[in-house]
């Protein structure tokens, strides 16, 4: 399972948490662990929802590995069995519902080897919720940080009565604070919907505008049945755009977006084909917002990061909101580390920089959750109320999306959030509008949630993740030097299954691998056969023909050895 959506791990998008519903009845939320290695547990949520034709449809997320929102299809579900599909990573589910433990009982598919998992229903949230006071949190983050060195929690919290901050570790450093920069990921996303609900108020743009309108001369966007994408389209993800564009690759997996260029996006732009009706389904995409940005950028004769400045950051006293740091900001900065705990660089984004590229302290962004709840008295103040308004489904039954907010209903409240995440770091800002409180969470640190289910628990009561231990560092390999004529013979596309594909191509004096559907990443040999990944802990093994030239290629991840021969 580890091999593909270890490799979707970009950035964050959005979690899923409980619907009410009966417990043979497959709609709703569910949860379950895939034991993908000896010490490598995988923690998974499904939701399904009815598509209101009679069928089912609904999304994956990988907690653990930050990816969420996958589209499920094939979705079959009955009161005695559950199985459905996940294109994006080839994998299939199918399950028996089991009275006593009130859960489905099945096996995930994806390659060769089947791994049990049962999906239960998340534990209930109790009705009536207040904050827990400064201590409790404090004990909830030391839990938290626990055994992971360098790790440190930034909660802030918002209400009509104040602000608070509660922060923890790291250990051994300068101690965190509300003055700790962090990066904040997709959170980005929110202030580019906030530059189109105020571009929208000035009478600058439209929510329905056709999109393309507002791109260079000579380029367009993929209609599809008459439909154009609209700006509202790109900001709901219901654009039919897929979640990272095709041409993405990377050559510093470390650093994975910087490469990723305006003239990049703009290619990619002229061979998109749409595979959906636009506006018919959720898809979370970094590719729609980030072109949102450019565009919206574009029409106001700026970039993305002054635009913001101008409007957003500036008016609202934001100074340490930015993209770029001052060298002084920079010492600020809480060092990002990856699933494994080691210190990796920050994040760069280019032309996507609207989807993720933002910097941001817990002050900063409770003055931005104060003003998108009225207690901060700023103009921005009716843009951040259009912004709430439910405007499309949402990948769950209980959630819907606003103007890039996610709206989510609890036992407890509804709830306005987004998250965020890059590969050292992640992020959650939310709100009760109704009750006028707000938290954030910043942690510096991959290996645990600590955002998403940290900010939904001190909202609205439901219960954080158990604390995972901190799986051990892989394995530090030697790159040897091969030649063009030694990687040639490696080329080609390989078949794990009816519906995954592994395609090697050289690129210059390196191989670079893709699997259906995602981004390609470079593969670095350490001899002629053997290759291993650096943007997740994966390795390659080739075999040879009689005549040279690779037959197959095994791959080796997470304790499972998966072959896949090569296509003639």
């Amino acid at each position: 399972m580890g091999k593909w959506l270890g490799w979707l791990a970009m950035l964050a998008v959005l979690a899923g948490f409980p619907a009410a519903a009966l417990a043979q009845d497959a709609t709703g939320d569910w949860l379950g662990s895939l034991q993908t290695g000896p010490l490598t547990t995988l923690r998974l949520a499904v939701h399904v929802k009815s598509d209101g034709h009679g069928g089912f449809q609904g999304t994956l997320d990988s907690l653990d590995q930050n990816t969420r929102g996958l589209p499920l299809s094939d979705v079959a579900a009955t009161p005695e069995a559950l199985s459905f599909k996940v294109p994006a990573v080839g994998g299939a589910y199918s399950g028996k519902w089991d009275a006593a433990a009130h859960a489905w009982v099945g096996e995930w598919r994806q390659g060769a080897t089947p791994l049990p998992l049962t999906l239960a229903r998340p534990p209930a949230q109790p009705i009536a919720w207040t904050i827990p006071s400064d201590a409790e949190i404090g004990r909830l983050l030391e839990a938290r940080i626990a055994g992971r060195p360098g790790e440190g929690i930034v909660v802030g919290i918002i209400t009509p009565s104040g602000r608070r901050i509660v922060a923890r570790g790291p250990a051994d450093t300068k101690r965190f604070d509300g003055r700790t920069l962090f990066e904040i990921g997709s959170i980005t996303k929110v202030f580019t919907g906030l530059l189109l609900a105020d571009m929208a108020r000035r009478g600058e743009v439209r929510l329905d505008d056709p999109a393309d309108k507002y791109l260079p001369a000579g380029y367009a966007l993929p209609s599809r049945n008459g439909r154009r994408i609209t700006l509202l389209d790109l900001a709901t993800h219901r654009s039919g755009l897929p979640r990272m564009p095709t041409n993405f690759t990377s050559a510093d997996p470390a650093n994975p977006y910087a490469d990723y260029s305006q003239k990049d996006l703009l290619a990619y732009l002229k061979q998109v084909r749409l595979t959906r009706d636009i506006g018919s389904e959720y898809e979370y995409s970094n590719l729609g917002v980030g072109l949102l940005g450019q565009l919206l950028a574009r029409r106001a004769g700026t970039d993305y990061a002054s635009l913001v400045r101008r409007r957003i950051t500036r008016p609202l006293g934001m100074m340490d909101t930015t993209i770029r740091l001052s060298p002084v900001q920079r010492t600020r900065l809480a060092q990002p580390h990856d699933e494994y705990m080691r210190p990796m660089p920050a994040w760069d984004l280019n032309a996507l920089a609207a989807a993720g590229a933002l910097r941001s302290d817990a002050n900063d962004l409770l003055t931005f959750l104060g003003a998108a709840m009225g207690l901060v008295k700023r103009p921005v103040r009716t843009d951040f109320a259009a912004m709430q308004v439910r405007r499309a489904a949402g990948p769950t039954g209980n959630m819907d999306v606003g103007i890039i907010w996610m709206l989510l209903k609890t036992p407890a409240a509804e709830i306005v959030f987004h998250n965020g995440a890059t590969g050292g770091s992640k992020a959650f800002i939310g709100f009760d509008p109704a009750r006028k409180r707000g938290v954030v969470v910043l942690v510096n640190g991959a290996p645990e949630p600590a955002s998403d289910d940290l900010g939904l628990h001190l909202l609205t009561g439901s219960p954080p993740m158990p604390v995972q231990p901190l799986p051990p560092a892989p394995r530090e390999w030697k790159v040897v030097p091969l030649s063009p004529a030694q990687l040639d013979p490696l080329t080609g596309i390989y078949r794990f299954g009816p519906q995954e594909t592994l395609t090697i191509r050289r690129d210059a004096d390196r191989l670079t691998v893709q699997l259906t559907g995602q981004p390609e990443f470079p593969i670095f040999p350490s001899s002629e056969t053997e290759f291993f990944l650096k943007a997740v802990d994966a390795q390659l093994s080739f075999e040879l023909d009689g005549s040279g030239r690779a037959s197959k290629v095994v791959l080796h991840q997470a304790g499972h050895d998966t072959p896949a021969p090569r296509e003639p």
